[in-house]
Protein backbone atom coordinates (compact mmCIF):
# COMPACT_ATOMS: atom_id res chain seq x y z
CA UNK A 1 0.00 0.00 0.00
CA UNK A 2 1.19 3.49 -1.33
CA UNK A 3 1.41 6.04 0.97
CA UNK A 4 0.62 9.04 -0.46
CA UNK A 5 1.82 12.66 1.26
CA UNK A 6 -0.54 15.63 1.54
CA UNK A 7 0.22 18.84 0.29
CA UNK A 8 0.68 21.66 3.37
CA UNK A 9 -0.91 24.50 1.78
CA UNK A 10 -5.03 25.44 3.06
CA UNK A 11 -6.61 24.35 -0.09
CA UNK A 12 -5.13 21.28 -0.64
CA UNK A 13 -5.76 20.40 3.75
CA UNK A 14 -9.89 21.70 2.65
CA UNK A 15 -9.75 19.14 -0.22
CA UNK A 16 -8.99 16.48 2.27
CA UNK A 17 -11.73 17.68 4.76
CA UNK A 18 -13.53 17.47 2.00
CA UNK A 19 -13.39 14.04 1.61
CA UNK A 20 -14.83 13.45 4.87
CA UNK A 21 -18.44 12.79 4.77
CA UNK A 22 -19.25 14.60 8.28
CA UNK A 23 -17.64 17.69 6.74
CA UNK A 24 -20.26 17.92 3.89
CA UNK A 25 -18.08 19.95 1.53
CA UNK A 26 -18.38 19.55 -1.95
CA UNK A 27 -17.08 21.28 -5.31
CA UNK A 28 -19.24 24.27 -4.61
CA UNK A 29 -17.70 24.74 -1.04
CA UNK A 30 -14.38 24.45 -2.04
CA UNK A 31 -14.99 27.06 -5.34
CA UNK A 32 -16.44 29.40 -2.54
CA UNK A 33 -13.59 28.82 -0.34
CA UNK A 34 -10.71 29.64 -3.34
CA UNK A 35 -12.97 32.50 -4.76
CA UNK A 36 -12.39 34.15 -0.51
CA UNK A 37 -8.96 33.42 -0.70
CA UNK A 38 -8.53 35.12 -4.19
CA UNK A 39 -10.32 38.18 -3.16
CA UNK A 40 -9.71 38.72 0.46
CA UNK A 41 -6.09 37.79 0.37
CA UNK A 42 -4.84 38.81 -2.82
CA UNK A 43 -6.74 41.13 -4.76
CA UNK A 44 -7.31 43.39 -1.00
CA UNK A 45 -3.68 43.35 -0.25
CA UNK A 46 -2.45 43.99 -3.79
CA UNK A 47 -4.31 47.55 -4.05
CA UNK A 48 -3.35 48.60 -0.30
CA UNK A 49 0.09 48.59 -1.49
CA UNK A 50 -0.11 50.50 -4.44
CA UNK A 51 -2.15 53.27 -2.72
CA UNK A 52 0.71 52.70 0.14
CA UNK A 53 3.27 53.31 -1.84
CA UNK A 54 1.61 55.74 -4.10
CA UNK A 55 1.02 58.01 -0.85
CA UNK A 56 4.18 57.40 0.59
CA UNK A 57 6.09 59.11 -2.23
CA UNK A 58 3.69 62.06 -2.32
CA UNK A 59 4.56 62.65 0.97
CA UNK A 60 7.97 63.63 0.63
CA UNK A 61 8.34 63.59 4.63
CA UNK A 62 6.60 60.85 5.53
CA UNK A 63 8.85 58.83 3.37
CA UNK A 64 12.00 60.48 4.76
CA UNK A 65 10.73 59.04 8.29
CA UNK A 66 9.78 55.74 7.08
CA UNK A 67 13.27 54.83 5.26
CA UNK A 68 15.14 56.27 8.72
CA UNK A 69 13.01 53.85 10.62
CA UNK A 70 13.58 50.81 8.30
CA UNK A 71 17.40 51.76 8.42
CA UNK A 72 17.64 51.74 12.18
CA UNK A 73 16.02 48.41 12.81
CA UNK A 74 18.15 47.12 9.96
CA UNK A 75 21.30 48.18 11.53
CA UNK A 76 19.52 47.00 15.35
CA UNK A 77 18.94 43.11 14.11
CA UNK A 78 22.44 43.30 12.22
CA UNK A 79 24.14 43.55 15.62
CA UNK A 80 21.73 40.98 17.26
CA UNK A 81 22.16 38.31 14.98
CA UNK A 82 26.10 39.42 14.93
CA UNK A 83 25.24 40.21 10.76
CA UNK A 84 27.78 42.29 8.62
CA UNK A 85 25.37 44.16 6.22
CA UNK A 86 26.58 43.80 2.72
CA UNK A 87 27.88 46.72 0.95
CA UNK A 88 25.73 47.73 -2.07
CA UNK A 89 26.33 50.41 -4.93
CA UNK A 90 23.34 51.50 -6.84
CA UNK A 91 24.98 51.05 -9.93
CA UNK A 92 25.46 47.25 -9.19
CA UNK A 93 21.94 45.66 -8.82
CA UNK A 94 23.54 42.51 -7.70
CA UNK A 95 24.42 43.67 -4.73
CA UNK A 96 21.70 45.74 -3.97
CA UNK A 97 19.56 42.13 -4.14
CA UNK A 98 22.22 40.90 -2.09
CA UNK A 99 21.72 43.13 0.11
CA UNK A 100 17.93 43.86 -0.37
CA UNK A 101 17.39 39.59 0.64
CA UNK A 102 19.98 40.07 3.40
CA UNK A 103 17.75 42.55 4.88
CA UNK A 104 14.48 40.58 4.32
CA UNK A 105 16.14 37.90 5.88
CA UNK A 106 16.62 39.90 9.15
CA UNK A 107 13.30 40.47 9.37
CA UNK A 108 11.55 38.32 12.00
CA UNK A 109 8.48 38.75 13.22
CA UNK A 110 8.61 40.39 16.24
CA UNK A 111 10.76 43.54 14.32
CA UNK A 112 8.07 43.78 11.92
CA UNK A 113 6.27 44.00 15.11
CA UNK A 114 8.16 46.75 16.63
CA UNK A 115 8.09 49.34 13.03
CA UNK A 116 5.28 51.51 14.62
CA UNK A 117 5.81 54.13 11.51
CA UNK A 118 5.49 51.90 8.65
CA UNK A 119 2.25 50.19 10.98
CA UNK A 120 1.17 53.64 10.64
CA UNK A 121 1.68 54.29 7.40
CA UNK A 122 -0.18 51.26 6.27
CA UNK A 123 -2.95 52.24 8.81
CA UNK A 124 -3.34 55.40 7.36
CA UNK A 125 -3.51 54.50 4.00
CA UNK A 126 -6.40 52.30 4.72
CA UNK A 127 -8.48 54.91 6.68
CA UNK A 128 -8.18 56.86 3.72
CA UNK A 129 -7.80 54.25 1.11
CA UNK A 130 -9.90 51.04 2.82
CA UNK A 131 -9.53 48.03 0.26
CA UNK A 132 -13.01 47.15 0.38
CA UNK A 133 -14.32 50.85 0.34
CA UNK A 134 -18.05 49.99 1.15
CA UNK A 135 -20.03 46.57 3.00
CA UNK A 136 -23.70 45.45 2.20
CA UNK A 137 -25.21 43.01 4.58
CA UNK A 138 -28.71 41.42 3.57
CA UNK A 139 -31.37 41.31 6.39
CA UNK A 140 -32.28 38.11 7.55
CA UNK A 141 -35.12 39.30 9.80
CA UNK A 142 -36.57 42.48 11.36
CA UNK A 143 -34.71 44.07 13.38
CA UNK A 144 -34.17 47.84 15.12
CA UNK A 145 -30.90 49.23 15.20
CA UNK A 146 -29.13 50.88 18.21
CA UNK A 147 -30.22 54.32 16.88
CA UNK A 148 -33.60 53.25 16.35
CA UNK A 149 -34.31 52.86 13.13
CA UNK A 150 -36.17 50.16 11.83
CA UNK A 151 -34.70 47.59 9.11
CA UNK A 152 -37.37 45.14 7.46
CA UNK A 153 -35.96 41.29 6.29
CA UNK A 154 -34.98 41.10 3.13
CA UNK A 155 -33.45 44.27 2.62
CA UNK A 156 -29.76 45.59 2.49
CA UNK A 157 -27.98 47.59 4.84
CA UNK A 158 -24.44 49.13 4.02
CA UNK A 159 -21.76 51.01 5.37
CA UNK A 160 -19.12 52.65 3.70
CA UNK A 161 -15.35 52.82 5.09
CA UNK A 162 -14.17 55.10 2.41
CA UNK A 163 -16.64 58.00 3.63
CA UNK A 164 -16.05 56.55 7.61
CA UNK A 165 -12.72 57.17 7.21
CA UNK A 166 -12.89 60.39 6.06
CA UNK A 167 -15.45 62.19 8.42
CA UNK A 168 -14.34 65.09 10.32
CA UNK A 169 -16.58 63.70 13.65
CA UNK A 170 -14.48 60.64 14.48
CA UNK A 171 -11.21 62.01 12.81
CA UNK A 172 -11.00 65.88 13.56
CA UNK A 173 -10.51 68.56 11.17
CA UNK A 174 -7.09 67.41 9.60
CA UNK A 175 -9.84 63.95 8.39
CA UNK A 176 -8.61 64.53 4.60
CA UNK A 177 -4.93 64.38 5.23
CA UNK A 178 -2.13 61.75 4.88
CA UNK A 179 -1.00 61.45 8.88
CA UNK A 180 0.33 58.34 9.93
CA UNK A 181 1.42 60.40 13.36
CA UNK A 182 -2.60 60.43 14.59
CA UNK A 183 -1.68 56.63 15.07
CA UNK A 184 1.54 57.33 17.51
CA UNK A 185 1.77 58.30 20.85
CA UNK A 186 5.27 59.01 22.47
CA UNK A 187 6.59 57.01 18.72
CA UNK A 188 4.38 53.58 19.80
CA UNK A 189 1.01 52.68 17.43
CA UNK A 190 -2.00 53.27 19.36
CA UNK A 191 -5.05 51.08 18.31
CA UNK A 192 -8.55 52.47 17.26
CA UNK A 193 -12.02 50.92 17.74
CA UNK A 194 -12.70 49.55 15.08
CA UNK A 195 -16.21 50.85 15.10
CA UNK A 196 -14.15 54.20 14.45
CA UNK A 197 -11.68 52.62 11.95
CA UNK A 198 -13.56 50.09 10.18
CA UNK A 199 -11.58 48.85 7.41
CA UNK A 200 -11.30 45.58 8.71
CA UNK A 201 -15.24 45.32 10.42
CA UNK A 202 -15.37 44.93 13.57
CA UNK A 203 -17.18 42.37 16.17
CA UNK A 204 -17.60 38.25 16.03
CA UNK A 205 -17.12 38.92 12.11
CA UNK A 206 -13.63 41.04 11.94
CA UNK A 207 -11.58 40.07 9.43
CA UNK A 208 -9.77 36.86 10.02
CA UNK A 209 -6.48 37.76 8.07
CA UNK A 210 -6.04 41.12 9.29
CA UNK A 211 -2.93 40.23 11.23
CA UNK A 212 -1.35 38.34 8.09
CA UNK A 213 -2.71 40.91 5.77
CA UNK A 214 -0.54 43.54 8.04
CA UNK A 215 2.31 41.15 8.13
CA UNK A 216 2.68 40.34 4.18
CA UNK A 217 1.92 44.53 3.65
CA UNK A 218 4.97 45.59 5.91
CA UNK A 219 7.30 42.92 5.04
CA UNK A 220 6.88 43.81 1.21
CA UNK A 221 6.74 47.43 1.83
CA UNK A 222 9.44 47.69 4.39
CA UNK A 223 11.99 46.27 1.40
CA UNK A 224 10.76 48.45 -0.98
CA UNK A 225 10.66 51.39 0.74
CA UNK A 226 14.31 50.81 2.54
CA UNK A 227 16.62 50.69 -0.97
CA UNK A 228 14.43 52.35 -3.64
CA UNK A 229 12.56 55.77 -4.47
CA UNK A 230 9.11 55.82 -6.10
CA UNK A 231 8.59 58.57 -8.77
CA UNK A 232 5.30 58.90 -10.53
CA UNK A 233 5.10 58.91 -14.23
CA UNK A 234 4.65 62.63 -15.39
CA UNK A 235 0.95 62.64 -16.56
CA UNK A 236 -0.05 59.92 -15.28
CA UNK A 237 -3.59 59.73 -13.90
CA UNK A 238 -4.57 58.20 -10.40
CA UNK A 239 -8.06 57.80 -9.46
CA UNK A 240 -10.09 55.23 -7.81
CA UNK A 241 -12.46 52.93 -9.08
CA UNK A 242 -15.16 51.95 -6.46
CA UNK A 243 -15.24 48.25 -7.31
CA UNK A 244 -15.65 45.36 -4.59
CA UNK A 245 -12.18 46.63 -3.59
CA UNK A 246 -10.90 50.06 -4.16
CA UNK A 247 -8.85 49.73 -7.17
CA UNK A 248 -6.60 52.19 -9.49
CA UNK A 249 -8.93 52.77 -12.39
CA UNK A 250 -5.56 53.32 -14.42
CA UNK A 251 -3.00 51.74 -12.31
CA UNK A 252 -0.12 52.83 -10.91
CA UNK A 253 3.28 53.57 -13.22
CA UNK A 254 6.33 54.22 -11.41
CA UNK A 255 9.77 55.06 -12.10
CA UNK A 256 12.13 53.03 -9.49
CA UNK A 257 15.19 54.29 -8.44
CA UNK A 258 17.89 52.82 -5.73
CA UNK A 259 18.47 54.71 -2.35
CA UNK A 260 22.22 55.25 -2.01
CA UNK A 261 23.65 52.72 1.32
CA UNK A 262 24.84 55.74 3.24
CA UNK A 263 21.22 57.11 2.94
CA UNK A 264 18.93 57.01 6.75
Amino acid sequence: MKCRTVKNDILSRFIELGKEPENNMNDKSLRDIVLNFVIAGRDTTATTLSWAIYMIMTHEDVAEKLCSELASVEETRAREENVTLHKYSCDDPESLNRRAVQFAELLSYDSLAKLYYLHAVVTETLRLYPAVPQDPKGILEDDILPDGTRVKAGGMVTYVPYSMGRMEYNWGPDASSFKPERWLKDGIFQNASPFKFTAFQAGPRICLGKDSAYLQMKMALAVLCRFFKFKLVPGHPVEYRMMTILSMAHGLKLTVSPRPENYA
